[in-house]
C-alpha cells in the first residue's frame, strides 16, 4: 500500500513548480523519488505526516521546479573565459578563438575544463546540458565524472581540427565516438555536430547527417548566426541557410538549428515543417553583436525551442538564469511590447521546451510522475527574492545560479547545500587556471 512505501528521497517544505503544460503549482508541495524517477507528487495536507523515505530533503521554503537545460554549449571553452573580448564574430573566431583551440586543446586540458564547466553549471541550476566540441570524448568523461546528463557531440569542420588533423576522417571520427558511447551510460547521449554551412561541405554535411539518422543521434548545427553568413550562402548557393540546409536533406527530425537569427518568415516555416528544434543562446548574441534571433516567431511556429548560454568564450558564464533574464527583455525591448516572452513561457524554454528540443522531453523536463528526477531547490530566502509573489516572476527576473542550494539528477543528489558532492571543485580551479597562466603567456 502507499503508505508503506519507503521512497529513495523525499523533498518537501517547499513550492513545486511542476513545468508541466498545465504549469501546475503545488504549494507546501511533497514530491517523491524512487529508481532514479518522480514518484509521487501532491500538497500536503494539514497534520498530514511526511512519507517515509530514506533520504529527506527540506527545502526551506523554498521554490522545487525541474533542473534547467543548457541546450547549446561548448564546455571545455571554459579554458578561453574571457581571452578575447569585444571583437566581431570572425575576428574572434579565425585570430584568437581557432588559434588557441589549435595550439592548448588536447584530451587533458579538455578534460579538466569540461570539469571546470560542469561544476558551474550544476552549482547554478543546470542538469543537462548539450555540448558540441573536439575531442568529444574527453567532454564526455569529464560529464559523466560530475553526474550531470548531457548530449554530447564530436565536432566536424573541413579543415584540421583538435583531434581530427585529417578532415577526411571528421565524421569517420564522429561515428565511432557516437558508437563508443551510445550505451556506456544512460545519463550520456552521443552525437555529432557539424560547425556550420560555411564550415562544412555539402558532401560533409550529407555524410554527418546519415550518421546521425543510422545512428539515431542529435545532428546539431550553427545556423544563420550572422548576416554575412547569410549573405555568404545566399551569394554561393542562392538561397538562405535554412533552405540550402533543406534542399541537401539536412533539416529533419532529431536536428537541433542552433542560433537562426538572420532567418525570415519562409526559414521558420521550413524548419516548423522540417520538426528540427531551435537552440538560442541570447547574451552570446549580444556580446558578439550577431542579432536577435526572432523567438516569439518560432513559438507561433510551433517550433520546440530551448535555451543555451553557448561557450565560456562569448558568454563569459553559464548562468542559467541569467540567460532567462535576458531572454525575457530583449524581446520586450524589440518589439517594444512588455507582454511578449512572459516569465512562465521562459522558464518553461530553460527546462521543457530545452529537452524536448534536444529530444529529451519524454524523459526530463517537468516534474510529472515517471520521468526521471532531475530537480532543482532555489533558496527564496533572499533579501533579492523577498517578498515573493510569484515563483516564476521571482526565478527570470530576480534570481541568479548562486540561489540554487540542492541539485537532484536522475535520483541522486550531487549539490546539498551549495557544496557540490561529485567534483573536487578546488583541484580543477587550480588546474585550469594553471592552464591559463601557459595560455596568457
Amino acid at each position: 500500500m502507499l503508505q508503506d512505501t519507503v521512497y529513495d528521497i523525499l523533498i518537501h517544505n517547499g513550492t513545486i513548480l511542476t513545468v508541466n503544460n498545465d504549469f501546475d503549482i503545488v504549494k507546501d508541495g511533497l514530491l517523491c523519488i524512487e529508481d532514479g524517477k518522480i514518484a509521487r507528487i501532491e500538497e500536503k495536507a494539514l497534520n498530514q505526516p511526511l512519507p517515509a523515505a530514506r533520504k529527506r530533503v527540506d527545502a526551506g521554503g523554498g521554490i522545487i521546479l525541474p533542473g534547467l537545460v543548457n541546450t547549446h554549449t561548448h564546455s571545455p571553452m571554459t579554458l578561453f573565459r574571457g581571452l578575447a573580448d569585444d571583437l566581431p564574430l570572425m575576428t574572434w573566431l579565425n585570430d584568437y578563438i581557432f588559434r588557441a583551440e589549435a595550439q592548448w586543446l588536447n584530451p587533458e586540458t579538455v578534460f579538466k575544463a569540461t570539469l571546470l564547466s560542469c561544476a558551474e553549471m550544476l552549482l547554478s541550476g543546470t542538469t543537462t546540458c548539450c555540448d558540441g566540441y573536439f575531442f568529444e570524448d574527453s567532454v564526455a568523461r569529464g560529464v559523466q565524472g560530475s553526474g550531470m546528463r548531457a548530449v554530447v557531440a564530436q565536432g566536424i569542420v573541413d579543415f584540421p581540427a583538435p583531434g581530427v588533423p585529417e578532415p577526411e576522417k571528421n565524421v569517420d571520427e564522429a561515428r565511432q565516438f557516437i558508437e563508443k558511447w551510445q550505451k556506456k551510460n544512460p545519463l550520456i547521449h552521443p552525437g555529432l555536430f557539424c560547425h556550420s554551412p560555411y564550415t562544412c561541405s555539402e558532401k560533409t554535411l550529407g555524410s554527418a547527417r546519415k550518421v546521425a539518422d543510422d545512428t539515431d543521434a542529435l545532428f546539431q548545427i550553427h545556423v544563420a548566426e550572422t548576416k554575412k553568413e547569410a549573405d555568404q550562402i545566399q551569394e554561393t548557393h542562392g538561397m538562405s541557410p535554412v533552405q540550402y540546409l533543406d534542399r541537401i536533406g539536412v533539416l529533419k527530425a532529431n536536428t537541433l538549428v542552433v542560433h537562426g537569427i538572420w532567418v525570415d518568415q519562409e526559414d521558420i516555416a521550413c524548419m516548423a515543417k522540417r520538426q528540427v528544434g531551435v537552440s538560442v543562446t541570447t547574451e552570446s548574441h549580444m556580446k558578439l553583436a550577431s542579432g536577435t534571433a526572432p523567438v516569439p516567431e518560432f513559438l507561433e511556429y510551433g517550433l520546440p525551442v530551448g535555451i543555451g548560454t553557448d561557450g565560456c568564450a562569448s558568454n563569459n558564464n553559464l548562468d542559467m538564469f541569467q540567460e532567462m533574464d535576458f531572454m525575457a527583455k530583449v524581446h520586450k525591448a524589440r518589439l517594444l511590447d512588455p507582454t511578449v516572452m512572459d516569465a512562465r513561457q521562459v522558464l518553461t524554454m530553460a527546462t521543457r521546451g530545452g529537452a524536448e528540443a534536444i529530444g529529451l522531453g519524454e524523459d526530463i523536463g517537468s516534474i510529472e510522475v515517471g520521468k526521471r528526477a532531475d530537480v532543482i531547490i532555489v533558496d527564496a530566502h533572499k533579501p533579492h527574492l523577498t517578498p515573493l509573489y510569484d515563483p516564476s516572476s521571482h526565478l527570470v527576473y530576480a534570481a541568479s545560479g548562486s540561489d540554487v542550494k540542492d541539485v537532484i539528477i536522475d535520483g541522486r543528489v550531487v549539490v546539498k547545500g551549495r557544496t557540490l558532492l561529485t567534483i573536487d571543485i578546488e583541484d580543477v580551479m587550480e588546474e585550469v587556471t594553471s592552464l591559463a597562466r601557459q595560455v596568457a603567456s
